[in-house]
């Protein structure tokens, strides 16, 4: 796996919008954010664009991505949003020099798209907060200094309270996932996850649970989760519950999915649509320790 160069005071970094529309004032504001850290900060031209539900047309946002992505001073770069979209702009981006000079990648949620083309091709990305959750109530989130922390080479440590459904073990392996649904709507595709011997991060927000469920089966039925050597469960954000209800919690689904399986597996671990979002470093080699006592997932 590759690591891009971690960031030093004085890089250069862009923002981009390459899903959802997105306050202009929102993305303002985090770039000052970044400049408090010592970045030089660029951001898209049509990262305020707006087309129906997407910043601007495909064309618009795969045009600012391929700046930065070509921009041999970007360092790294920042999403503004997820939404829907990533796939739509990734169809249309040339990653060759990407290739050539990896940089960082940030973002969660429909940026999965990203993280799972990187992942295919060994090099790791950040899965972490974007431009909303730099900030809440006019104060730094403790995720975003986690972010930039990571971001400038203290990769990540994490130590964090058990749950009853928690499966114990000890193992090691490359971390991957992701936004659930985007897993979900890979499959087939040749971003397809590869999952052998991988440790699975899945989050995700509004879904339904007879959806999740779905999605859960849909991994069993590809062999996906017997194949993984661990599984990282964070927030299930917003799940709606149908009438009659569904009779399961979104925990109790992904526990019944993995039933089978021998691997550890662990529960609420804070990262996803909600704060904290404890960034993590996808495709990074890390141990995964589950004991009765905490949870310890270290980067190797």
């Amino acid at each position: 796996m590759k690591y891009p160069p971690f960031l030093s005071p004085g890089d250069k970094v862009s923002i981009i919008s390459p899903a959802g529309r997105i306050e202009q004032k929102v993305v303002e504001r985090a770039a000052e954010l970044l400049r408090q850290q010592g970045f030089i900060v660029e951001i898209g031209q049509h990262a305020f664009d707006g087309n129906n539900i997407f910043a601007g047309s495909d064309l618009s946002r795969s045009a600012d991505m391929q700046k930065a992505i070509n921009d041999k001073s970007v360092k790294a770069i920042f999403f503004s949003r997820g939404g829907y979209g990533c796939l739509r702009t990734h169809n249309l981006l040339n990653w060759s020099s990407f290739f050539k000079k990896p940089k960082w990648l940030i973002g969660f949620s429909d940026i999965t798209v990203f993280h799972a083309y990187l992942s295919r091709h060994n090099i790791a990305s950040v899965h972490g907060v974007m431009t909303s959750m730099f900030e809440k109530d006019e104060l730094i989130t403790s995720s975003f200094l986690q972010l930039i922390e990571l971001l400038k080479g203290k990769v990540p440590e994490y130590s964090v309270a058990t749950h009853e459904l928690n499966r114990k073990g000890n193992v090691s392996g490359i971390l991957t996932g992701g936004n659930l649904s985007i897993i979900q709507s890979l499959r087939g595709t040749l971003l397809d996850i590869s999952p052998k011997g991988k440790i699975l991060f899945i989050e995700d927000i509004g879904e339904h649970h007879y959806h999740l469920d779905r999605m859960m089966q849909n991994l069993k039925a590809g062999h996906i989760l017997e194949q993984i050597s661990g599984l990282v469960v964070g927030y299930f954000t917003g799940i709606k519950d149908e009438e009659p209800a569904y009779g399961q919690t979104a925990s109790e689904i992904i526990k019944e999915a993995v039933a089978q399986y021998k691997y550890p597996v662990v529960f609420n671990f804070p990262s996803g649509h909600q704060l904290p979002n404890y960034p993590i470093l996808l495709g990074s080699r890390i141990s995964l320790k589950v004991s009765d006592e905490n949870v310890i997932i270290k980067t190797l």
